[in-house]
């Protein structure tokens, strides 16, 4: 499979991303090399990765897996470990992981000693075709997805399938949902084909989700304008998934689960402020509800998350700004939505 030119990196996938690690930290001749994992990755994944990597990896530090923990505490401890095992400018950090991983590594590395470089090697499918690419690093503020962090490319992305064997599949399913969000937002025909689909993991899918998120970032890196597509689904989405963790009592949401719920509901935005058709949000929430289990939301959990907007990432000037579609593969951005709309949004996912 081909490299996708990105920012300022490469995503290589399968054949090409094992020569491509190995020339990159030969090459470079970095002082140190540092390996960043999760008790998961540690297990399943290490083994794939030194039969993958010629050089030397000094130090291996460990994480502990999942959103509770992506949070400045970690990042402390990795800055500490870092400086201790005198890490400096000329380090280099690997982050083998999933979306929680690559993002706090990211940003552990941007930061320290004012930034050394890194490489993402994601292994998990919403890690692949989404968190890993396109440079946003960060940390979320308690419960508050990614308010604290930095938008630094990685000297490239590294992309090996046999890593989704070791997931079950409903963390396959919640990277699912970012591939039928790229479809959504700009190729109805591939939204057609995912929908269609059993293979989550299908190689020429994720080197195709790839190449939609890179044609977006490579002309927005900062997210000034065209990029912001990239969120359709996650304002409310967001939200969901922040109330969740908030409530672990009532129910636990995957980034995904909760980003397609999102999905639907700004669907329904979609048809009432911009034209969505009747016919295409029918065919977004039946593309949904196939793949992903239906979730009740209570009048409290909406109020709750509906609270939770104000702390969206696009806001502006008091405004929470939306991304909504003209048409399946047609997104416009900036849009502010009337509060009563909310309400009806729910019912429209529930019914």
């Amino acid at each position: 499979m081909e490299s996708v030119k990105s920012q300022s990196y490469e995503v290589h996938i399968n054949e090409l991303a094992k020569a491509a690690l190995n020339q990159h930290v030969a090459n470079r001749k970095y002082s140190k090399t540092f390996l960043l994992v999760d008790e998961n990755t540690k297990e399943h994944c290490l083994p794939v990765f030194n039969e993958i990597f010629d050089g030397t990896i000094d130090s291996i530090l460990e994480i502990q897996s999942g959103e509770e923990n992506k949070h400045i505490q970690t990042c402390v401890q990795l800055w500490e470990d870092l400086s201790n095992l005198d890490g400096d400018r000329k380090s280099l950090l690997i982050n083998l992981g999933g979306g929680v991983l690559t993002d706090m590594g990211g940003f552990v590395a941007s930061t320290f000693k004012r930034g050394i470089d890194f490489i993402n090697i994601p292994t998990t499918l919403l890690s692949m075709v989404d968190a890993s690419i396109g440079g946003k690093t960060g940390v979320d503020l308690g419960s508050l997805k990614n308010q604290i962090g930095v938008i630094n490319q990685p000297q490239m992305v590294l992309i090996f399938p046999e890593f989704l064997k070791t997931l079950d599949k409903r963390q396959t399913k919640s990277g699912y949902a970012e591939m039928l969000k790229h479809g959504l937002i700009q190729d109805k025909a591939y939204w057609k084909d995912l929908t269609e689909k059993n293979n989550f993991a299908d190689p020429s899918c994720i080197q195709r989700s790839i190449a939609i998120k890179n044609e977006v970032v490579l002309q927005d890196p900062t997210e000034q304008g065209l990029r912001k597509i990239l969120n359709f689904g996650h304002t409310l989405g967001h939200a969901i998934e922040s109330y969740c963790l908030e409530n672990q009592d009532k129910r636990t949401l995957l980034h995904g689960e909760a980003i397609a719920v999102g999905m639907v509901l700004e669907g329904y935005l979609s048809h009432e402020l911009r034209g969505l058709s009747k016919l295409a949000l029918d065919e977004i929430k039946k593309g949904f509800m196939k793949h992903f289990d239906k979730v009740d939301f209570s009048d409290e959990d909406i109020n709750a998350i509906l609270e939770l907007l104000k702390y969206d990432k696009k806001n502006s000037h008091g405004n929470v700004n939306f991304v909504l579609l003209q048409a399946i593969g047609e997104a416009v951005t900036d849009i502010t939505v009337p509060e009563e709309l909310f309400q009806k949004a729910f019912a429209y996912y529930m019914e």
